[in-house]
């Protein structure tokens, strides 16, 4: 029977210059980390935390037929990020991948209109041959050599990222956004593949994140030992001057980046604010402004939200005025046209 092993996590990095004799480079997708497979005649696809998503993705399982496991990024054909001729391949947005997630029965249409592929990072397992104590570019070496005889339209190779020093892969990372690939990827050339995290083998480099003006509109109390506090917050824009019917749209939660302190300050304004309760969510008055960071933005039509932000984050908080409260809807109808 097929067998999940855990996967290789990275460290972000955080202020450090690698040498790149020591490290290689690779592009991050936008997708899901996924694990092939195949033994005793069996293909399972397995999602990072171990789940069985063959059912939700049975042509990727299907095409899979050389026994061994291998490491990749599920991802949807498209154009919504990387080029076929600057990052060694191309892929849609991870908002087409969200089509298919979760869905156990799919239809011919959304096969058609969703087809998805795995791009392959590592080899874990070539036939019966385990190949995780060797060196990262060992295992390079054989997935360079296993991936020819895969079905080309259901698997490609991650494509390393040449670069003369540090500062231009700084230049090249840069660049990042406006292609819609979420950073680049740092592995030790001589690191086994490991479960989990290890200290200076692997680290994700991360493209910087956007940062909105918004404005908060509930909050409720957040878990753990922030649980006596009310620390997990939705923030909203204005889609336009409310002096002209703008309304104020609910575009996401932040539960992270503030410090204690600020954490204690809020929750006092929360308390003394409190307009309405709905159970244990506080609608609050709309005059304090956060400032979000956040990945990326999204058209979210199909709700009362007009946009949707990835990964936010608070990055501060100030008093509003309705001059800063106006300026979230903008950027975010600018971000949402630029980084779909």
């Amino acid at each position: 029977m097929p067998v999940f092993r855990p996967f290789m996590l990275a460290h972000p990095l955080e202020g450090s210059r690698l040498s790149l004799e020591d490290y290689a480079a690779e592009w991050k997708w936008d997708g899901i980390r996924v694990q092939l497979v195949r033994t005793a005649g069996q293909t399972r696809l397995y999602s990072r935390t171990g789940d069985d998503i063959s059912g939700s993705f049975r042509r990727s399982p299907k095409a899979f037929t050389a026994e061994g496991v291998l490491d990749g990024e599920l991802l949807v054909c498209g154009v919504g990020q990387g080029a076929a001729d600057l990052h060694g391949g191309a892929a849609a947005s991870f908002n087409a991948l969200q089509q298919r997630l979760g869905r156990k029965n799919v239809s011919a249409k959304m096969l058609g209109e969703y087809p998805a592929f795995v791009r392959l990072y590592d080899i874990l397992l070539d036939g019966q041959e385990d190949l995780r104590e060797l060196a990262w570019a060992e295992r390079r070496r054989r997935l360079e050599a296993f991936v020819p005889g895969l079905e080309r339209e259901r698997f490609d190779l991650s494509q390393l990222i040449e670069a003369r020093d540090f500062a231009e892969l700084e230049e090249l990372r840069a660049g990042a956004r406006d292609a819609s690939i979420e950073g680049i990827m740092l592995k030790r050339r001589d690191s086994p593949y490991v479960a989990g995290r290890r200290v200076g083998l692997w680290y994700k480099w991360k493209r910087d994140p956007l940062s909105a003006d918004c404005v908060l509109m509930y909050a409720a109390r957040g878990s753990g030992k922030r649980s006596s506090y009310y620390s997990d917050y939705t923030f909203g824009c204005w889609t336009a001057d409310p002096a002209q019917g703008g309304e104020l749209l609910p575009v996401g939660k932040a539960y992270f980046g503030f410090t204690d302190e600020e954490m204690r300050w809020i929750d006092r304004f929360v308390r003394s604010k409190t307009v309405q309760r709905f159970g244990p969510v506080r609608e609050v008055e709309k005059s304090l402004v956060l400032e979000v960071a956040f990945d990326s933005i999204h058209s979210a039509r199909a709700t009362s939200r007009a946009w949707r932000c990835a990964f936010p984050g608070s990055a501060g908080s100030a008093p509003t005025s309705r001059r800063r409260r106006r300026t979230g809807s903008r950027r975010s109808r600018r971000w949402s046209r630029d980084f779909p």
